[in-house]
């Protein structure tokens, strides 16, 4: 397949997922009236992805994270901490740093112009409150659009973006608050046609919010601090690419994190991290009656239209928790699961592990991911590797990720 036809190929799948409802998932899917539950054929659960806008929003965007199995809700703050969570800024131990990040996409395809690229910082005003920014990026190169017949339409340079701001505040010697307004813009494919409906840039707006607890814990003799994080991130407005009333949720998403740092002497340290991530979207509903047949996820409301696309955000949110198809069971197998190793040496050298799993009937991505890390002065320079462990094909295989870092040391401060 050339390059031209991989991005046709982008582009449709990128419109089909925009404008229409995916049901594949469940197809092939019976019903079964005596369990009250989808099953595939030859038994066991029906896949069943969770659908949202503006995915490049859940793109990990450090390669300290990348190579943890992205995991990054309770790890030690650095510049890249508001992608996950914005309160622990106010516990970084530099006064101010700005973090840059450059992760290829689709490159095991031959593709050299998709991409996203990541700018953070934040600067601590005293020692209650810190102030973020960030601006993540994402093209997906250049396409050439056509119409059913193959004529050209010309060519386009898809691509999306978020702005952030954060703020973050003490409201202990333990516990930290933050939040962090976004606004987000998506044209992927501006001034073209789609069953003669016009297509327009996606706007949205959302915000974070996110509190983490630190402290100390006597384990051994050598000492070891606990940091726990909690942050619902993406929480916002749906977004339309057309004059349409109905719109489509971005990716809400809750994470709760753990990580326990052990450092056994003046040179050596070891954290242990661990994330749970679940996204606040409504599950999309199975049709009882089997493909091609009458719909009954559309009860009510606009025909053609499932309902579950048609709650509000609030109500979306709020129902992501009860209203997947298959019951508690389902809604468990929602929950995707990181878990990473992070040596010091110095705090000059580390050295980085990580596993990332989420169910086969949602997503099935499995990966285990590794890295190394610099430190001089005020100098970073972080690098990630994933490595697929099914045969299902991730973005970001076999592909190398980095971020440099620069942090600067400030003074002492006093309590406000």
């Amino acid at each position: 397949m050339n390059r031209l036809k991989i991005r046709l190929l982008s582009a449709v799948l990128i419109l089909t997922a925009t404008f229409t409802n995916i049901n594949a998932q469940g197809f092939g899917c019976e019903f079964n009236s005596d369990s009250g539950l989808f099953e595939a054929p030859g038994g066991g659960p029906c896949i069943n992805t969770l659908i949202t806008a503006v995915p490049f929003l859940r793109i990990i965007p450090d390669a300290r994270a990348g190579a943890l199995g992205d995991a990054g809700i309770a790890t030690s703050a650095d510049a890249n901490s508001m992608h996950f969570n914005a309160s622990k800024l106010v516990t970084a131990e530099q006064d101010m740093a700005l973090s840059v990040t450059y992760t290829p996409w689709l490159k095991a395809l031959g593709l050299q112009d998709v991409y996203m690229a990541y700018l953070s910082g934040y600067k601590k005003i005293g020692d209650l409150q810190a102030v973020g920014v960030s601006l993540r990026y994402f093209s997906l190169g250049e396409i050439n659009f056509t119409d059913n017949q193959g004529t050209s339409l010309g060519t386009g340079n898809p691509n999306e973006f978020e702005i952030s701001v954060a703020y973050s505040r003490k409201l202990s010697e333990k516990l930290s608050v933050a939040v962090a307004p976004k606004f987000i813009f998506s044209n992927l494919a501006a001034g073209q046609l789609v069953n003669n409906v016009e297509i327009r840039p996606g706007i949205a707006g959302g915000a974070d919010f996110s509190l983490t607890f630190q402290t100390p814990i006597e384990f051994t003799a050598n000492e070891s601090n606990l940091r726990v994080g909690a942050a619902v991130s993406n929480l916002g407005t749906k977004i339309s690419y057309t004059n349409s009333i109905n719109k489509d949720f971005i990716p809400a998403n809750l994470g709760i994190g753990a990580a326990w740092e052990f450092n056994f002497d003046d040179f050596n340290s070891l954290t242990v991290t661990t994330d749970i991530n679940k996204l606040l979207v409504p599950t999309p509903c199975l049709n009882e009656n089997g493909p091609g047949e009458p719909n009954t996820c559309d009860q009510s409301g606009e025909a053609g239209i499932p309902d579950y696309r048609e709650q509000s955000m609030f109500s979306g949110v709020l129902g992501s928790f009860s209203d997947a198809p298959g019951g508690f069971s389902e809604e468990l197998r929602e929950l995707s699961y990181s878990l990473g190793l992070e040596y010091w040496y110095d705090k000059q050298f580390a050295v980085r592990a990580g596993y990332y799993t989420e169910h086969s009937t949602k997503g099935n991505r499995k990966f285990f991911t590794v890295g190394l890390g610099l430190k001089y002065n005020v100098f970073g320079l972080n690098f990630s590797y994933l490595v697929p462990t099914t045969n299902q094909r991730n973005p970001l295989d076999n592909t190398l990720r980095f971020s440099l870092l620069f942090d600067f040391a400030g003074g002492e401060f006093d309590e406000e």
